[in-house]
C-alpha cells in the first residue's frame, strides 16, 4: 500500500511539529524554510518527538523518510498533500500559495496553519482555490491531536473529506469549522482568556505567574480532560447544567469582564509582562521547558487513553493504525 507524501512549507515550530508527526508515522515528508536555523529546528523537534513518542510506546518509523530541500517546488513536486506552516502575513502565504501552485497537480490539497485567516482569504489568489482549506494545530504538534478543518468559499465537502482523512491517518482529531470565521473555535476561547490576563496585569490585579497558577492548579486541570461544558454540567451537580445555568447565568450581566476591550500595548506594559515573565521562569533553558512540557503530555495522555476519554481516544486509535499498519494509500480526488 502506497503512504501519502508530505511536504511541509515553514520549518519554524509548528511545521517541525507537523513533520515530525508526518514522518514518526511512517510517511515521507519533504521540508522547505529558507531560514538557516531550518535544519536545527527541525533536528531539535523530531528528537523531541521521537522521545515523546518513545514514552508513549507508540510504534514509529525507526529510520524517519525526512528531508530538508532547497526550494518550494522540490518540496512540493510529487506530493500528496501540502501543509503550508509560513508567518501570518496574507501577502506572503498568498506568494508562496503561488509557488505550491506551479509545481503541483491541480487536485493536490494545500492545507494552511494559519491561526486566524479565512481560507476565502486566501483563496482568491488561486487558480485552483478549492483546494485550499485551514488545517490549524496546536502546539507541539506532535503530541496535541486538535486540528481545525476549514473551508472557505470555494471549498467542496469532498475536500473537507479528504483532509480530515489524512489529518485522522497522522493521529489527530480533525474538527471541521463548519461556519467559516476569523480565528475559528479554539483561537477565539483563547483569545478572551488572554484578553483579561493583559487587563490583570495591567490593572495591577495579578501577575504572569498567579495567571499561570489560577489555570494550573484549577480549572487547567479540569479543561485537559473535560473541557468546558461537561464542566459546568458536572458542577450542577443533580440539578445538571439547568440548574447551573440558573445559579450563575445571571452573573454574566454583572461588569466581571473586559471581554471587548483591550489594553493598549504600551512598552510600560509590555516591559511588565516581560519582567514578570523572567522572574517566573526565566531560570529555565528554553529546552528544559519544552522537555518538561513534553513530559507533562506524554502522561496526561497516557492516563487518557486508559480511561478510553478526551484526547486519549485519538492516541488509542492512532496507536491501532500504527500497529496495524494501516496508512492510508493517499487523498482520493477532488472529483470524487
Amino acid at each position: 500500500m502506497n503512504k501519502p507524501q508530505f511536504a511541509v512549507i515553514g520549518g519554524g515550530v509548528i511545521g517541525a511539529g507537523w513533520a515530525a508527526r508526518m514522518a514518526l508515522s511512517g510517511h515521507t515528508v519533504r521540508v522547505y524554510d529558507p531560514s538557516a536555523a531550518t535544519n536545527a529546528i527541525v533536528d531539535g523537534t523530531i528528537e523531541r518527538a521521537r522521545q515523546a513518542w518513545v514514552d508513549l510506546e507508540l510504534p514509529l518509523a525507526s529510520s524517519p523518510n525526512l528531508s530538508i530541500v532547497g526550494s518550494v517546488a522540490e518540496a512540493v513536486t510529487d506530493a500528496d498533500f501540502v501543509q503550508e506552516s509560513v508567518p501570518e502575513n496574507p501577502d506572503l502565504k498568498a506568494s508562496v500559495h503561488a509557488e505550491i501552485e506551479s509545481a503541483v497537480a491541480s487536485d493536490t490539497i494545500i492545507a494552511s496553519s494559519t491561526s486566524g485567516i479565512r481560507p476565502s482569504t486566501m483563496q482568491a489568489s488561486l487558480s485552483h482555490p478549492e483546494r485550499l482549506v485551514v488545517g490549524h494545530p496546536f502546539n507541539p504538534v506532535y503530541l496535541l491531536p486538535l486540528v481545525e478543518v476549514v473551508g472557505g468559499e470555494h471549498t467542496p465537502p469532498i475536500v473537507i473529506e479528504r483532509a480530515m482523512a489524512v489529518y485522522r491517518d497522522i493521529g489527530m482529531h480533525p474538527l471541521h469549522v463548519r461556519v467559516e470565521i476569523d480565528a475559528f473555535i479554539a483561537d477565539r476561547l483563547l483569545e478572551a482568556v488572554w484578553r483579561e490576563a493583559l487587563w490583570l496585569i495591567k490593572d495591577g490585579v495579578a501577575t504572569t505567574a498567579e495567571i499561570d497558577d489560577a489555570i494550573i492548579y484549577g480549572f487547567g486541570l479540569r479543561w485537559a480532560q473535560m473541557g468546558l461544558f461537561d464542566t459546568y454540567r458536572v458542577a450542577g451537580g443533580p440539578g445538571g447544567f439547568r440548574h447551573f445555568l440558573a445559579q450563575f447565568g445571571p452573573t454574566l450581566s454583572w461588569p466581571w469582564t473586559k471581554l471587548m476591550d483591550v489594553p493598549e500595548f504600551t512598552d510600560e506594559l509590555v516591559d511588565t509582562i516581560v519582567l514578570q515573565s523572567d522572574e517566573q521562569s526565566g531560570h529555565l533553558e528554553l529546552n528544559e521547558m519544552e522537555q518538561t512540557r513534553d513530559e507533562n503530555l506524554v502522561a496526561i495522555l497516557r492516563v487518557l487513553e486508559k480511561n478510553r476519554w478526551g484526547a486519549g481516544n485519538a492516541l488509542a486509535a492512532h496507536r491501532a493504525n500504527l500497529e496495524a499498519g494501516e496508512l492510508s494509500s493517499g487523498p482520493a480526488p477532488i472529483s470524487e
